[in-house]
């Protein structure tokens, strides 16, 4: 059976050290941060059409770019941001020539694999670039837990 401990307060710690003395012989504790929430998720993806539907989103002479290739864009941009800020993704990409030789192909980086402060760091990130090409963002609700 698995079991989830959130360390948020030391019951919940004092829950997980039983849990681990009570343990079968060869299971497996991982111990890490908390991947991103549902909330941050479709926050960032209401953004993203936001940017799109507002026409200002302009690369390459074009302002016809589809939500995922906007998302593709804007995520490889926040990374070097973060790399450079020296707080880098748990994740790295790369760009490497596709197999032919004939085309270059972007491996690694997946929102989906986003950690819950990278998707927050993420959303302000959008607001920032966003807000600096005159988007206005439609009224969402705060992210619970963000």
């Amino acid at each position: 059976m698995k079991q989830v401990f959130r360390l948020v307060h030391q019951t919940a710690r004092q829950r997980a050290i039983e849990a681990i003395k009570s343990a079968p012989e060869g299971y497996v504790v991982r111990i890490g941060e908390p991947a991103k929430s549902r909330d941050q998720e479709e926050k960032y993806h209401a953004m993203l059409g936001d940017i799109r539907k507002s026409g200002l989103f302009r690369f390459l002479g074009r302002s016809d770019w589809s939500e995922e290739d906007i998302k593709r864009l804007l995520v490889d941009a926040f990374a070097a941001e973060m790399a450079q800020q020296g707080t880098p993704l748990n994740q790295q990409g790369q760009v490497v020539p596709s197999l032919d030789m004939c085309r270059t192909v972007q491996l690694g980086i997946q929102t989906r694999r986003f950690r819950k402060k990278e998707a927050s760091a993420f959303v302000e990130y959008l607001y920032a670039y966003g807000t600096a090409l005159g988007v206005e963002f439609a009224d969402r609700p705060a992210m619970e837990g963000a």
